[in-house]
């Protein structure tokens, strides 16, 4: 939902360009192979190898593609386990990227990268992760927000300003609340 919003109403209105990076919560929470959490968390990995593989290929749009084509499959469908053959095929991408699927060659890539993220947020958060450039050239990086749902005009573009405020505030670190509704991600893109 946060790239959504991102991409949505942020990017086109405050004129961004983004650059989409990996996190792994497969590295970052190390659930033991017998745990009902592995099998999932394995899965999305192997579809960061591919996505990285797109990325090392055809940049940063294409990979971007590939997110949001994996993201029709795993949140609209609730597919989490299509097979990636499938995936690339209905985003219009060369088939062969599947091979990166099986590909550890990729883990060095997808780790150095997340690892640049929790550097400017920290080890104790999770993702989504939003880093940007200050006014003064220094990167800074915060955890979230965590939505349920993509807001819209004024909304989304208050939600932003309301963020780079906070996330530029010298001693700001925190805000949380429980949630009680989960996400709606609306209809599938086509």
């Amino acid at each position: 939902m946060t790239a959504r919003w991102v991409v949505d109403v942020v990017k086109p209105e405050r004129d961004l360009s983004i650059t989409w990076q990996p996190i792994s919560l497969l590295f970052k929470n190390q659930p033991s192979e017998d745990s009902e959490y592995y099998k999932p968390v394995q899965y999305t990995h192997n579809l960061l190898r591919v996505f990285e593989a797109i990325n090392a290929a055809e940049g940063n749009e294409a990979a971007g593609n590939f997110y949001w084509e994996c993201g029709k499959y795993i949140h609209h469908d609730e597919n989490l386990y299509t097979d990636v053959s499938e995936i690339l095929a209905s985003g219009g991408f060369d088939e062969s990227y599947a091979s990166a699927f099986d590909e550890e060659s990729w883990d060095a890539v997808i780790r150095e990268k997340m690892d640049i993220g929790l550097g400017l947020v920290g080890q104790d958060v999770g993702t989504p992760i939003i880093a940007f450039e200050k006014d003064d050239g220094e990167h800074v990086g915060i955890f979230g927000p965590v939505i349920s749902h993509a807001p819209q005009g004024e909304e989304g573009l208050a939600l932003w300003d309301a963020m780079v405020t906070m996330s530029t505030m010298d001693g700001f670190w925190e805000l949380k609340r429980t949630r009680t509704v989960g996400p709606n991600f609306g209809d599938r893109p086509q």
